[in-house]
């Protein structure tokens, strides 16, 4: 895995045989999710609409947005609200508003409850619409501006003052007099045709005029995350960190998986590779306890980041791996052949692999299985052996653990004859003519520095 690719092959492998623990990470997930949704209560949204008569550029809708969601509105709207507690400041994070096609601007306000959701939405929009009247208008908070109506009641006043002015001056009886007269004519006939041209060409009149589009619709489901949202989202949030957890552990792996990867951690040659029926568990989960228990429970006592084992051949074929490598040894040594096989501690697979390999041996060679722990390896020192052969599985040890199995027994002066290695195969049903040998009988391994039986 350490330079391999990640396949959906891959992905796969890790689902059948880690599907346990992932099925429990996923609902501990859920439950996480679930108590987020507990601790921060349900939100609703409601919306309101306020259409902009007239011509809008795109940027200018865009501005309308941005005044949707001052603090001059915001404020204005909590002020209307009067909600204990609750500022300007603290509602400008649910207020929200958008550009929508026809120069239309929807408002959304959102709290914990439905109705006062509705409340905010529709104050927000009230007061945007107001303020953005008092901009085009050029007025301001103190005087308010009344707007067009005003305007016309002030063009009625002056017209009554104008004719107050006509009919006080002399009537036709001097030059002066007719042309005050003609003059106050002429204003009010400037003063009505400005007025009328006023209310039909001013552009700042017509977009100032905003409508709210009725009041907002009270939210019948709440705002997203939902607790459902929120549970669903845990559950596939920790199946995804499993999953990316179990690939990047698969890629820092640094144990040694090919054949001239492990004969170049010990310094030796191979000699062969043999076949052991039955699936490869993880290294070092052999133990009992609790913890043992909940491995085997979830799954974690075998290794998921190996292939698959291959079908093997029969019996005899499996036998004929072994006669080989015993056939390599006796022509690497002289008689008599009496060897160490060194087992790493933990490694199930390669035990059963020595002890097979000595039953094939019928001893020549006279081989004695020493078990060697990893994490401080003592070999047995030199005495009748003429060296030692190491048997280990692929896929289960480091370099700097190889290396310490070899240094140790250099130590020991126990010449690394060879190296078998150990892989895992799918036996297939034994025939009837398929019976294993009267004499594989299982060998006594020992651990460290002890002596044992030898075949």
């Amino acid at each position: 895995m350490i330079d391999d690719t990640i396949r959906l092959v891959t992905i796969g492998r890790i689902l059948r045989r880690r599907w346990r623990l992932l099925a429990v990470l996923t609902v501990v997930g859920a439950l996480v999710g679930y108590g987020v949704s507990v601790v921060f209560p349900p939100r609703y949204t409601a919306s309101a609409s306020v259409l902009l008569p007239g011509q809008w550029e795109e940027r200018e809708l865009l501005t309308q947005v941005d005044i949707a969601t001052s603090s001059s509105v915001v404020d204005r709207a909590a002020a209307k609200l009067d909600w204990a507690g609750v500022n300007g400041t603290d509602l400008r994070d649910r207020v929200a508003a958008k550009a929508a096609d026809g120069n239309i601007i929807t408002v959304s306000g959102t709290a914990e409850d439905p109705k006062r959701a509705q409340q905010l939405s529709d104050r927000v929009a009230q007061q945007f619409v107001a303020f953005s009247a008092r901009i085009a208008g050029g007025a301001t908070d103190a005087d308010a501006a009344a707007g067009p109506e005003a305007l016309r009641k002030k063009v009625q006043e002056t017209n009554r003052r104008i004719t107050d002015l006509a009919e006080g001056a002399d009537p036709g009886r001097t030059v002066e007099g007719v042309q005050a007269r003609t003059a106050l004519e002429n204003l009010r006939n400037s003063l009505e045709a400005a007025m009328k041209k006023l209310e039909e060409a001013d552009p700042a009149t017509d977009k100032a005029s905003m409508v709210v589009m009725g009041p907002a619709t009270k939210p019948t489901g709440q705002a997203p995350p939902t607790r459902t949202q929120l549970i669903v989202a845990g559950a596939l949030l920790f199946f995804l960190i499993a999953v990316i957890g179990h690939l990047t552990s698969a890629r820092m792996n640094r144990r040694l998986r090919t054949e001239q990867e492990i004969a170049s951690a010990l310094g030796s040659t191979l000699l062969g590779a043999v076949d052991v029926p039955g699936e490869q568990r993880a290294q070092r989960d052999q133990g009992g306890g609790p913890r043992a228990g909940l491995r085997r429970l979830l799954g974690t006592d075998i290794r998921w980041d190996v292939p698959a084992p291959q079908r093997s051949g029969d019996e005899a074929a499996r036998r004929t791996r072994y006669r080989r490598v015993c056939a390599r040894i006796r022509a690497e040594l002289p008689a008599p052949r009496r060897l160490l096989a060194v087992v790493p501690d933990g490694d199930e697979l390669a035990l059963r692999a020595a002890g097979q390999l000595v039953a094939e041996a019928k001893g020549d060679p006279a081989l004695r299985v020493v078990v060697v722990p990893v994490d401080r390896p003592i070999v047995p020192d030199r005495g009748t052996e003429s060296g030692a052969v190491v048997v280990l599985s692929a896929g289960s040890w480091t370099s700097e653990e190889l290396t310490g199995i070899a240094e140790a027994c250099a130590d020991a002066r126990q010449e690394i004859v060879g190296i078998v290695v150990a892989g895992p195969v799918r036996a297939r049903p034994a025939g009837p003519t398929e019976q294993p040998p009267d004499h594989a009988t299982p060998a006594l391994a020992v651990r460290g520095h002890a002596t044992g039986g030898s075949a």
